[in-house]
């Protein structure tokens, strides 16, 4: 009996020997197996993505985790040789016998790897160092929000990581002067302004800075010993000494080398082939074959619209001179919608947020059935980069559970944050927006790996702005007409995106003229205005996704109620466009077109 048992065995690990050869050196048997494997590629190249995710450390794998990611020219180029290796043996597969599933699959795949591909043309455009989400930015807040530290062992990958900084620098360094070469360079106050937050990465010293005393934190909260605690914090210091600042200043040599050749144009119609880039990068953002002339008019349709709103509730309110952007600018400034700018003042706001959140999860009912289990926490945007970062973003849940989604909101300019707007911005980083969104791709069941991660920015985006309206129509704002200018304002706030992207990379406007025109239209503080500007000028076509994703959201639920009638439920509605994951416009409403039919097939047999 044990004879035959041991034969049985045997075979089994033959025939798991084969599965496994197959899956990873040939094309898999199963296009579901081929699907992990490219995801799987894809994360093993970038182990800061990995850590983020957290997909491997359940498994006892962390090596990852001592390790940064190959900026250099050559990786990249390497990168694109292996998509069009995975997109070769991807079209080696059959989608004529497959389910309405699986075969969305494979269209987001299709669709996705052609995306990137596309991609290889512009490889050398776009600015890897801004003041947004440059290196030199994201770097420091991967350490402190992303790496954990819980033992010995993730000590010893945070100093590791410390030291492959210097190498990750060199290779970033080359692929600026390549782009130099190819006049690529970056507008003279994006320059100044990262070289800035550089300064101030440096300013203190290794002793206080913030790699230092967040590690410090992480140590705190293990059982290693005062000792261990304090020869690993040494070692800290000495790889920052060695490794981190050295590069960091290098960094910053090579873009002060480039001010003398840099000017003050915005928009990317300057670079190289700058109009067909341009126009790459709208069909990335929104998914769409738009113009840039049609974006502009669609924007510039849309402010005339939302402001016809907002004049009539100022109206109603007594504000009856002034244009609305001077309207909201004068509310704006009111001291009964501002907080006190100190520190008490600041840690108010982020209590007020959490209870908004709380508050939102009451009105969900109607809409919604489905919910993310990640939790969701409220911080505050890192105050070395506030300067020049978003009014508020959104980071996803570890995919492992160890980290919550977290809406970080920006309190550099304390008066950038009016009472008024905050169930708004709480509503689209929060809850039900992004962080439904994302958590809930991340959590999905029965489909491949990949469509938990893959983005499209004008879904997410799209989503996110079209929550707003929809809290809107579940009575969030009740009685409170100063809620809903908030609303309207970020609505508005959108559409002007529209105008001034397109103004600014096709129209050939200045980072003034844009400037201008956004302060005049929505009221906002110059600061504020003046960082959203600079963002879209190093971020060509993404401020366009907000609006024209949910224009479309909202075009495919007027859609599916008025096909099913009385048997329309919003729930089912918005079921069908979280559990399908980030999708592009085309394939969402061909998943929109299906649940109708369904629905009427449904129907009809009843």
């Amino acid at each position: 009996m044990w004879k035959w048992i041991g034969g049985i065995f045997a075979v089994l690990l033959v025939v798991v020997s084969i599965l496994v050869v197959n899956a990873i050196w040939f094309k898999p048997f199963s296009i579901n197996v081929f699907y992990e494997r490219a995801m799987l590629k894809t994360t093993l190249d970038s182990p800061q993505l990995l850590t983020q995710l957290g997909l491997l450390e359940r498994f006892g794998i962390d090596g990852h985790n001592a390790r940064l990611d190959d900026l250099s020219v050559e990786a990249r180029a390497q990168s694109y040789k292996d998509l069009a290796d995975t997109y070769a043996t991807f079209s080696s597969y059959s989608s004529s016998d497959m389910n309405q599933t699986d075969s969305i699959s494979y269209a987001v795949f299709d669709y996705f790897l052609q995306q990137q591909m596309a991609g290889e043309r512009w490889q050398h455009h776009g600015y890897p160092v801004n003041q947004l989400f440059g290196v030199q930015n994201t770097l420091p807040s991967f350490f402190v929000n992303m790496h954990k530290v819980n033992d010995a062992t993730g000590a010893e990958h945070y100093i590791s990581r410390l030291h492959a900084v210097h190498d990750q620098f060199i290779g970033l360094i080359n692929d600026i002067q390549q782009r130099a070469e190819r006049d690529i360079i970056p507008p003279k106050f994006v320059l100044t302004a990262s070289m800035e937050q550089i300064e101030n990465f440096l300013s203190g010293g290794p002793g206080e800075n913030l790699l230092l005393t967040s590690f410090a934190d992480k140590l705190a909260d293990t059982e290693l010993t005062e000792a261990e605690r304090t020869d690993w914090l040494e070692q800290a210091e000495t790889a920052l000494t060695e490794a981190v600042f050295p590069a960091y200043q290098n960094l910053y040599a090579s873009l002060e080398s480039l001010q003398a050749q840099a000017d003050n144009t915005a928009g990317v119609w300057k670079l190289p082939d700058g109009d067909a880039y341009y126009n790459h990068m709208l069909k990335q953002h929104t998914t769409t074959d738009l113009t840039a002339n049609e974006i502009h008019e669609l924007g510039l349709a849309e402010v005339a619209r939302i402001q016809a709103d907002m004049q009539a509730i100022f109206s109603n309110q007594g504000y009856t001179s002034g244009t609305v952007g001077e309207l909201l600018a004068q509310i704006n400034e009111q001291e009964e919608f501002l907080y006190p700018d100190t520190d008490a003042g600041r840690e108010q706001i982020l209590a007020d947020y959490k209870s908004i959140i709380t508050d939102i999860k009451t009105y969900l009912g109607p809409a919604f059935r489905i919910r993310p289990e990640a939790d969701l926490d409220v911080r505050r945007v890192p105050e070395f980069a506030e300067k020049n970062a978003p009014g508020a973003y959104y980071q996803s849940p570890a995919i492992d559970g160890s980290r919550p989604g977290v809406f970080f909101a920006n309190l550099y300019n304390i008066n950038d944050t009016p009472t008024f707007g905050m169930k708004t911005l709480a509503v689209h980083e929060g809850i039900p927006g992004h962080h439904f969104q994302l958590a809930i791709q991340q959590e999905l069941d029965g489909l491949p790996t990949f469509r938990k991660f893959v983005p499209f920015t004008v879904y997410s985006e799209g989503w996110a702005l079209y929550t707003e309206q929809l809290m809107y129509e579940l009575d969030l704002y009740g009685n409170d007409p100063f809620g809903n200018l908030g609303r309207l304002q970020a609505e508005l706030f959108r559409a002007v995106r529209l105008v001034v992207d397109t103004g600014i990379h096709a129209k050939r406007w200045t980072r003034e003229q844009a400037i201008d025109y956004m302060q005049a239209n929505t009221g906002m503080t110059e600061s504020s205005v003046t960082s959203e500007i600079e963002r879209y000028i190093v971020m060509p076509g993404q401020a366009t996704s907000y609006k024209i994703g949910m224009l479309k959201l909202v075009e495919l639920r007027n859609k599916a109620r008025t096909e099913l009638g009385s048997s329309f439920d919003l729930r089912d509605f918005h079921d069908v466009v979280l559990q399908s994951g980030s999708l592009p416009l085309p394939i969402l409403e061909q998943v929109i077109d299906q649940f109708i039919e369904m629905k009427l097939q449904i129907e009809k047999a009843a």
